[in-house]
């Protein structure tokens, strides 16, 4: 069995949540030793397994058709989590669907890394078999490591008692970026870190004006950072503040997870049934409640979570999907 993996794009996308999904399906395939191949070019494989839905993924799938190949289409995306991104996103909404709606329908099975992002695909009216399986996670990279926390406290000057609150994600209104700067504003004594970064360029202008300067001084937008100062970050701060409005899953939740810190999120319900409030995560419906919550777990008056998260994690590493993703394959080519 060979996969020829394909992802469109893939400079653009390495540092979004669907390049770190490339990596960790090439580091799935080889835990459990099947072969794969990332060139468009190559013919010598059983599956094709499509991750993104332009143009050129389209006519790749058309040419792995003509040639009696079976075609896995990953759907990481839906019209949901496209609005609130981008300038004009809510407008182009509708024919963003109808673009990844061309392509998955092309599938002969379709994975997605959720069971509320199946619930989604299900009300598209898609026909194919559609199958949850998580992105996954790199447990090792997130065991906890001393060196990177000194990284990371050194990178920002970081004194000995200042508490850290962090994020990570594009600029998007939906990653809840503005609640972020206004749980921020109600505690200023603490340091917020929002990590990632967009082009301006391509974000609404009153998302532009609170990155730039209509934010406190204790807000920090570093930009994209790698290696071990964020890795040290997701376990050397006090707490991970998501209250992202929408996700198909959410890779860095599981990063936090997987980093034995107190994760806190929007309740929303892409994270059922997998995290469950007060046992592996704290859950939040506004500001209020997101900043009794944050309060609560820096000041070590709620309950810690860290362990049930690092379960969590475990049961979603690179090995485990590569095991469900081997089935997956085989369950395709005797359909």
């Amino acid at each position: 069995m060979k996969i020829l993996l394909y992802f469109e794009n893939e400079k653009m996308l390495k540092t979004s949540g669907i390049g770190r999904a490339m990596k960790h399906q090439m580091e799935a395939l080889e835990s459990q030793g099947i072969e794969y191949t990332t060139d468009p070019d190559a013919t010598d494989y059983d599956i094709l397994h499509v991750n993104t839905y332009m143009i050129n993924s389209s006519r790749l799938i058309a040419k792995a058709k003509k040639e009696g190949k079976k075609v896995v289409v990953h759907a990481h995306s839906t019209e949901e989590d496209f609005r609130d991104s981008f300038v004009l996103s809510n407008q182009l909404s509708p024919i963003f669907k109808k673009i990844i709606m061309n392509v998955y329908s092309q599938g002969d099975y379709i994975l997605t890394p959720t069971p509320y992002s199946k619930k989604i695909l299900e009300s598209y009216g898609l026909t194919q078999p559609i199958e949850d399986i998580s992105n996954g996670i790199d447990i090792c990279r997130f065991d906890h490591d001393e060196e990177k926390i000194k990284a990371f406290r050194k990178y920002f000057s970081l004194k000995a008692d200042d508490k850290v609150v962090i994020s990570v994600g594009l600029y998007f209104e939906r990653k809840g970026i503005l609640d972020f700067v206004e749980v921020a504003k109600q505690l200023p004594e603490y340091k917020f870190i929002w990590f990632g970064h967009t082009p301006l360029y391509t974000i609404p202008k009153h998302i532009r004006d609170v990155i730039q300067e209509d934010h406190p001084t204790n807000v920090l937008f570093p930009g994209y950072v790698k290696g071990a100062v964020i890795e040290g970050a997701f376990s050397g701060s006090d707490a991970f503040f998501f209250p992202s409005n929408e996700e198909t899953e959410g890779i860095v939740v599981l990063e936090a997870l997987a980093s034995h810190q107190n994760v806190i999120v929007r309740d929303i319900p892409v994270f059922d049934p997998w995290l469950v409030d007060k046992v592996n995560c704290y859950k939040g419906k506004d500001n209020d409640e997101f900043k009794q919550l944050v309060e609560g777990v820096v000041e070590a008056t709620l309950p810690s979570t860290k362990e049930a998260g690092r379960k969590t994690a475990e049961e979603r590493s690179i090995s485990q999907i590569g095991v469900k993703l081997k089935g997956i394959y085989e369950k395709v080519l005797k359909q």
